[in-house]
C-alpha cells in the first residue's frame, strides 16, 4: 500500500478548482459577464439547462471551503482568478471589489497554512472581448497581457506559484472548433487562429510574471492523453499520430522553442510553416519552471475517412468493454504512466506536476454519507502510476486532485460529480465523501 511519505517530504499535495465552476456571484460585486455566463443562457447548450450563476457559492463561502482543504490534509489550494471579475470589460476599468475578493482568498489560504497556486486563465473569457472576436482576434493578446500585469502586480508579493493557462487545447478545440463549449464557435479557421493567439499568450504571460514577481515559480497546464491506435494498421497508426499531434504536442512544443509540430499531414504542415518563422518561434517560447499535466483518460483511435480533416474516430471504452467512469472515460493507470513518460522525454522540461486528475461517478447522499469507493480505487491506481514514474527518475514535484467539491462541470452542468466533497446545489450543504476521508488518512502517512 503506497503512502504519501513514499513521494518524499518536498512533494506538494493539493486540490484544484476553477473560478467559473465554483464562485457563483456571476453578476454581482462589479463582475462582468463571461463567455460561460452567456453560453449557459443558450437553450440546449448545458445539460438540464444548468448555469454557473451560483455554482458552489464559493464567493460567499470561501472561508469554510478553504478550511475544508486544510481539514482534508492538503498543503496546496489551486484556484483561478476570474478575468471578468478583475476587468469587467476585458481591459481598462479595474474592479476593486474583485481585487479585494482575491486578496481575501489568498489571505485565508496563508492563514490556514496553505500554499496558493493561481491559474490566470481557466476558460472564463470576458464576454466583452468575445464580442471583439475572443481568442480568434489579434487584440486578445494585448488584453490578456494587461490582465496578467494587473494580477502579477497586485498579488505577486503574496503568491509565488502561478499557472498561466489551463488546458489550451481544451478550450480552443471545444470552444472554437467543435462549438460544444463556450463561446460555441466552429471551424478550422477559428480553431487555428485561437491556437496561435493562445500559444502566444502562454509565453507572454510567463514573461510578464517573470518580470513582475521575484522568485516566482511559473508553469502552465496541458490536458494530455496517451493516444493508442485501435489496430496496428498503417491507417490507424497514422490517425492516432494526427490526434497526438493536436492533443499532446500542439502547445508544449512551441513553448519549448520547437515551433508548432510539423506532421505528415497537409493541414498541420501548412499551419506550422506559416506560424513557425524565427519571429514567431521566439515569441512562442518561454522557459517554464514546471509543466502541469492533466490526465483523465487515454484515447483509442481508429481511422475514419468520413471525419473531415483529421480522419480519426475514437473507439469508446464502453464498446471495448474497458472499465470507465460515469463520464464514459476509460480508467487506465498504465496509460497515465505512459503519458507522464512521454512528456518527461522532452529534455527542456525542468519538472512536472500533476495539476489535475480525478474521476466522476454517480455519487449519492445516503443517510448523511457518500460512499464513493470507486473513486478511492481510482486514486490508488493513479497515484501508484505517479510514484512509479517518480521512482524511475521523472522529476514530478506534486499532485493535485480534481476537485475539492462537486461543481459546475462546464457543458455537463451539475451532473458530473468529481468532488472529494459532495455539494447539494440547492442548499449548498457540503458533505465530505469517503474519498475525502481517504485522502485525509493518506496524507497523514
Amino acid at each position: 500500500m503506497i503512502k504519501a511519505s513514499d513521494f518524499g517530504k518536498d512533494f506538494s499535495w493539493g486540490v484544484a478548482t476553477a473560478a467559473a465552476q465554483i464562485e457563483g456571484a456571476a453578476d454581482m460585486y462589479g463582475k462582468g459577464p463571461s463567455i460561460w455566463d452567456t453560453f449557459s443562457k443558450r437553450s440546449g447548450k448545458i445539460k438540464k439547462g444548468h448555469h454557473p450563476a451560483m455554482a458552489c457559492d464559493f464567493y460567499h463561502r470561501y472561508n469554510e471551503d478553504i478550511a475544508l482543504v486544510k481539514l482534508l490534509g492538503f498543503s496546496v489550494f489551486r484556484f483561478s482568478i476570474s478575468w471578468p471579475r478583475i476587468l469587467p470589460y476585458g481591459d481598462g476599468l479595474v474592479n476593486e471589489e474583485g481585487i479585494r475578493f482575491y486578496h481575501n482568498v489568498i489571505d485565508e489560504c496563508l492563514e490556514q497554512g496553505l500554499i496558493p497556486y493561481i491559474t490566470l486563465y481557466h476558460w472564463d473569457l470576458p464576454e466583452a472581448l468575445e464580442e471583439e472576436g475572443g481568442w480568434t482576434a489579434f487584440g486578445i493578446n494585448t488584453a490578456f497581457n494587461a490582465f496578467v500585469s494587473v494580477c502579477a502586480k497586485t498579488y505577486g508579493d503574496k503568491v509565488k506559484n502561478w499557472i498561466v493557462l489551463n488546458e489550451p487545447f481544451g478550450f480552443t478545440s471545444l470552444g472554437y472548433m467543435l462549438g460544444v463549449h463556450a463561446p460555441g464557435k466552429t471551424g478550422l479557421t477559428n480553431f487555428f487562429s485561437a491556437v496561435h493567439h493562445t500559444a502566444i499568450a502562454q509565453a507572454d504571460g510567463g514573461r510578464i510574471l517573470r518580470a513582475e514577481i521575484s522568485n516566482a515559480n511559473i508553469g502552465t497546464t496541458y490536458s494530455c492523453s496517451e493516444i493508442l491506435p485501435y489496430t496496428q494498421s498503417e491507417s490507424d497508426v497514422l490517425a492516432a499520430s494526427r490526434v497526438d499531434c493536436l492533443m499532446n504536442r500542439l502547445f508544449i512544443e512551441p513553448a519549448l522553442g520547437m515551433g508548432y509540430p510539423g506532421q505528415d499531414w497537409e493541414v498541420m504542415e501548412k499551419f506550422s510553416v506559416s506560424h513557425s518563422t524565427w519571429r514567431h518561434t521566439e515569441r512562442l517560447t518561454f522557459d517554464f519552471d514546471f509543466i502541469g499535466l492533466q490526465n483523465y483518460f487515454p484515447l483509442t483511435i481508429k481511422y475514419n475517412a468520413f471525419i473531415p480533416v483529421i480522419q480519426a474516430w475514437e473507439v469508446k471504452a464502453k464498446s471495448r468493454k474497458r472499465p470507465h467512469t460515469a463520464m464514459g472515460w476509460e480508467i487506465n493507470a498504465d496509460s497515465f504512466y505512459n503519458i507522464i513518460k512521454q512528456f518527461a522525454a522532452y529534455p527542456k522540461i525542468k519538472k512536472l506536476m500533476i495539476t489535475e486528475n480525478g474521476a466522476a461517478y454517480h455519487d449519492k447522499l445516503v443517510d448523511g454519507k457518500v460512499d464513493d469507493e470507486d473513486r478511492i480505487s481510482y486514486f490508488k491506481l493513479y497515484l501508484a502510476a505517479v510514484l512509479k514514474a517518480k521512482k524511475e527518475g521523472v522529476n514530478i514535484t506534486g499532485y493535485m486532485a480534481w476537485t475539492l467539491m462537486d461543481n459546475f462541470e462546464w457543458a455537463e452542468g451539475f451532473n458530473a460529480r468529481f468532488g472529494l466533497i459532495y455539494n447539494d446545489f440547492k442548499t449548498q450543504q457540503r458533505t465530505i465523501k469517503s474519498s475525502g476521508y481517504w485522502w485525509q488518512d493518506f496524507l497523514k502517512k
